[in-house]
């Protein structure tokens, strides 16, 4: 066993306000590029500028996503064993961080035209997308380091809350001064687009000043004579998988997350879409409608961490799926447009608290010397699958010519992820995670 796998990970600092917002902090700064390249600005501008066609951009598109999530999924455990083994997870997330700014940051200088500038431009989004997600492996494992078990669920809450409204806010400082203004900001050319591709330098430099916080902010007790070890990661991970029955508790909720977050990469990948198709949405009220529900999860990411820390991470995730079934069901009946809003923002509402109540109690269950490996696990759970829910909603779609039947496929996924979360038992985890 190595010497940091010996010593765990000390729990420094624990409920320390400074250290919590530093680490919150970076949600809010690395949402800009989900919020930004991979939702809503530089994806379409792909498409649109970068590809022969739309169709081709899309197809090109979606592949580029399926790479970084095979990459991310089979990646995560690995890098994650081999953080602890290093006692490394701070130098880890600073590696995966200036990746991702890195690539960012090039893709405002692939112009359309360049030779193998979409294929560059793929390249490049993957290298940063698969950097992001890695990161979140150390950035999660921190989360029981600096937050007491009686403040988990609202520390959590706080990181998802302040990333929904940091990619927002980004956002909207890229369309008023980069895509939108006839004269962009900083005496930007609009020639060849490269106004909108600057958005990725805002995004760059949005990541890497707030994310500086918590790199001088954040403990890690540095061992001395240790060295990467793959080898030895690998190890680890056969050792756990050995060992699984002790890990019972986080194996059944692992597998529960893979089903109901399909559910939830679904919502967001077609939300917009089904506004569109189904109730004759505008782009901009598309926009608008994405801001609002963006709101909601971050409100609702913040309030319902206290019920975390309340009645537990378990019945909290419980409750936010109930809703969602609900609210899906409405957006699936609903006649009007206003009734579609009111689903929306009770899914809103739900999906920030069901995402950070999901972190917080993972939290709950790893142990202090697998921190970084068992997150990484949470990232392969909430990555390996993530293609079904939007095949599954396509397929329904075009069988049955009706939008509102793909996305009442939603249902199977929170209703089968709720069953089985109802066999894990939290108690249980936690005393697991404290008996390693």
């Amino acid at each position: 066993m190595s010497q940091a796998a010996a010593e765990g990970s000390p729990a420094l600092c624990r409920d320390d306000p400074k250290v919590i917002w530093s680490w919150a902090l970076y949600d809010w700064a690395n949402s800009a590029f989900t919020t930004l390249v991979t939702t809503f600005v530089y994806a379409t501008y792909f498409t649109k500028a970068m590809a022969p066609n739309e169709a081709a951009g899309t197809a090109w598109w979606s592949r580029a996503v399926a790479v970084s999530a095979l990459l991310t999924s089979m990646l995560s455990p690995v890098l994650g064993a081999a953080a602890d083994r290093a006692g490394a997870r701070k130098r880890f997330l600073a590696f995966t961080t200036s990746s991702c700014v890195l690539a960012t940051m090039l893709l405002a200088f692939v112009a359309p035209g360049t030779p193998n500038g979409p294929l560059i431009a793929l390249a490049l989004y993957v290298i940063g997308d698969s950097s992001f997600e890695i990161g979140y492996v150390f950035y999660n494992a921190f989360l029981p380091m600096i937050a007491s078990p009686a403040r988990i669920g609202r520390v959590s809450g706080y990181g998802w809350g302040l990333g929904y409204v940091g990619g927002l806010l980004c956002m909207g400082i890229a369309l008023v001064g980069f895509v939108q203004p006839q004269m962009p900001w900083f005496g930007l050319s609009k020639e060849a687009g490269f106004n909108v591709r600057a958005t990725n330098l805002l995004v760059a430099i949005w990541y890497g000043v707030f994310a500086i916080p918590l790199f001088l902010s954040l403990p890690e007790k540095r061992l001395d004579n240790v060295h990467l070890d793959f080898g030895g990661a690998f190890g680890e991970l056969y050792q756990t998988f050995r060992k699984i029955g002790r890990y019972l508790e986080i194996l059944k909720f692992l597998i529960a997350r893979l089903i109901y977050n399909d559910g939830l990469v679904t919502v967001f990948a077609f939300g917009g879409i089904y506004a569109a198709g189904t109730f004759g949405l505008t782009l901009s009220e598309v926009i608008v409608f994405g801001v609002a529900i963006n709101t909601s999860a971050g409100l609702g990411a913040v309030a319902l961490g206290f019920l975390d820390d309340t009645i537990g991470g378990k019945k909290t995730i419980m409750v936010t799926l109930v809703v969602l079934c609900a609210a899906t069901g409405m957006a699936v009946w609903a006649p009007t447009r206003t009734w579609f809003w009111v689903a929306g923002m009770l899914i809103g509402l739900c999906v920030g608290p069901n995402q950070a109540a999901s972190r917080s109690l993972m939290g709950r269950f790893v142990p202090d010397k697998h921190q970084s490996e068992f997150f990484g696990f949470f990232n392969f759970s909430g990555k390996v699958t993530s293609f079904c829910g939007p095949i599954l909603l396509g397929t329904v779609t075009a069988v049955t010519g009706s939008q509102r039947a793909g996305v009442a496929t939603v249902l199977l996924f929170f209703v089968g992820g709720a069953v089985l979360l109802a066999s894990v038992d939290e108690r249980k985890g936690m005393e697991a995670a404290k008996g390693e």
